[in-house]
């Protein structure tokens, strides 16, 4: 889905991460590699940025935000082919991980994490004043993500925030500014009936292409 206008200036990816395991999570590169062939003539299939399963028109950014599952896999950010945030690149913690990009260039700003489970604050992200725009992908919803957060993340076009749970999934792809609601959500809750892995949901994974802010 291509949506102009989801990304101006800023985009900010932010997954959570479960409170124990991360150090032993598989990098993104050996758990989802899209390595794939053609069955008829044993020809690799053209490869796109971050493995996504389209390329990306022109001006427009490629991502892909794996939330993790459980404390079996990590949380990781790729864009434009690049690996922003993932265990093997050392730079996941326990709570929010944060990557900071710029929406015209492209270029990594900064990464950070927040310890929203020891109360971490989130106001201390460092968002630029004057940006339009923010992404974000959330792993692993627990209660220390209040109303204050809550709101920021509706502010940024999130739809289903306001309906996040202990241990639910949940990745986001938002926009400071925006008109609408983002187009790039997903939620699966936690539930002991539907849950793939014990106590916890199923991993969420979600790709697309993020226009370039254009002056």
């Amino acid at each position: 889905v291509h949506s102009a206008g989801v990304i101006r200036l800023v985009l900010l990816f932010v997954t959570l991460l479960v409170p124990r395991g991360h150090g032993q999570c598989p990098p993104m590169g050996q758990s989802h590699d899209l390595q794939l062939h053609s069955s008829l003539a044993g020809e690799r299939l053209p490869r796109h940025k971050c493995g996504n399963q389209k390329s990306c028109p022109q001006n427009y950014f490629a991502f892909k935000i794996i939330s993790g599952a459980a404390n079996v896999v990590g949380p990781s950010i790729c864009f434009e082919d690049l690996v922003l945030m993932s265990s093997v690149k050392n730079n996941i913690g326990r709570g929010l991980n944060i990557a900071l990009v710029n929406g015209t260039t492209g270029q990594l700003l900064k990464t950070n994490t927040f310890d929203m489970f020891s109360g971490g604050k989130l106001c201390s992200l460092g968002v630029p004043a004057r940006a339009h725009t923010s992404c974000f992908s959330v792993v692993y919803l627990m209660i220390k993500m209040n109303d204050k957060v809550r709101a920021y993340f509706t502010e940024l076009g999130s739809s289903h925030v306001g309906e996040l749970g202990f241990r639910d999934n949940w990745v986001f792809l938002g926009a400071k500014g925006l008109m609408n609601k983002s187009p790039f959500e997903k939620h699966i809750k936690n539930d002991q009936e539907t849950n793939k892995y014990e106590g916890w949901p199923e991993l969420l994974e979600m790709e697309g292409c993020a226009p370039r802010k254009m002056d």
